[in-house]
C-alpha cells in the first residue's frame, strides 16, 4: 500500500471516529435507582434529576444521596458501555484511548 493511500485510510478512519464520538455526545443517557432518575449527556454532563417523593421519607436525607448516586452512576456506565461499543472498532489493539 503506498503512503497516499495509508493517508487518505487514515483521514477517513478519523472522520469516522469524530462522527461516532459526536453521534455518542449527542445522545441521552438515563440511569435510575428506585427512587431516583437521572438523565445525561454522552458527554457526561447531568442534565436532568427526577426524584419520586412518595417513595421517601421527609428525614431520609441519606438515602436519597444513595439513590443519586447510584443513578448517576448506572448512567455513567451506560454512556462508557456505548462509547466502547462504537469506538472500540477503531481502538482494536489500543487499550485505554476511550
Amino acid at each position: 500500500m503506498n503512503m497516499q493511500a495509508m493517508l487518505k485510510q487514515a483521514q477517513k478512519l478519523q472522520k469516522d471516529m469524530l462522527a461516532t464520538q459526536e453521534e455518542i455526545n449527542n445522545k441521552e443517557f438515563t440511569g435510575k435507582s428506585s427512587i431516583v432518575t437521572v438523565k445525561m449527556s454522552g458527554k457526561k454532563e447531568l442534565l436532568d434529576v427526577k426524584i419520586d417523593m412518595d417513595q421517601i421519607e421527609a428525614d431520609d436525607v441519606e438515602l436519597l444521596q444513595d439513590m443519586i448516586t447510584v443513578a448517576f452512576n448506572d448512567a455513567m456506565k451506560q454512556i462508557d458501555k456505548e462509547t466502547e461499543s462504537k469506538m472500540g472498532k477503531y481502538t482494536q489493539g489500543m487499550p485505554g484511548l476511550f
